[in-house]
């Protein structure tokens, strides 16, 4: 879908074409549905149910000094990212508002076979780990590309998708 409105400050995107009629379908996924890219807002909310769990569990560990539970809560948040994503392709925020991680380097015939749950391709603790490094440094989860991806699933080769 191509803007017919648009400002000298908009630019041009990197890589968007007029061959692409919506976001992901150069990336071989649905316009809708399972399988499509996920919203930045339905992102967030799977981010932010993450870190309440996080938070939970980090009060847990110091006794429930709020003071102290930071650095704690960043830790359980890190680590339960790395190895849910790694194993299940999820954390519990993203299960919870029907979103997955899934990889998006091997072109777009398998890509949507993939997407639609028909093939499984685990994402691997590699990159599993290289995206939560890379949330960590807050600034890549806010830069999108022309298809809605954030920095750190670009540089991972990875995108988050509905689930259902």
């Amino acid at each position: 879908m191509s803007r017919s409105i648009g400002s000298w400050l908009s630019g041009t995107q990197p890589g968007a074409g007029a061959e692409n009629e919506y976001q992901g379908q150069d990336l071989g996924l649905p316009q809708r549905g399972a399988g499509s890219l996920a919203t930045g807002w339905t992102r967030c909310g799977g981010l932010l149910l993450d870190w309440l769990m996080a938070y939970g569990i980090a009060l847990l560990i110091v006794g429930g000094d709020m003071q102290r539970a930071a650095t704690p809560e960043l830790a359980v948040w890190f680590v339960v990212g790395v190895f849910t994503i790694s194993l299940f392709g999820f954390t519990p925020g993203q299960f919870i508002l029907g979103l997955r991680v899934i990889r998006v380097d091997h072109g777009p015939e398998l890509t949507q076979s993939i997407a639609s749950g028909k093939k499984s391709v685990a994402v691997g603790f590699v990159r599993a780990l290289g995206r939560q490094v890379l949330i960590v440094f807050i600034v890549p989860a806010l830069m999108n590309d022309y298809n809605g991806r954030a920095l750190h699933d670009r540089a991972t080769g990875t995108a988050v998708v509905k689930s259902r």
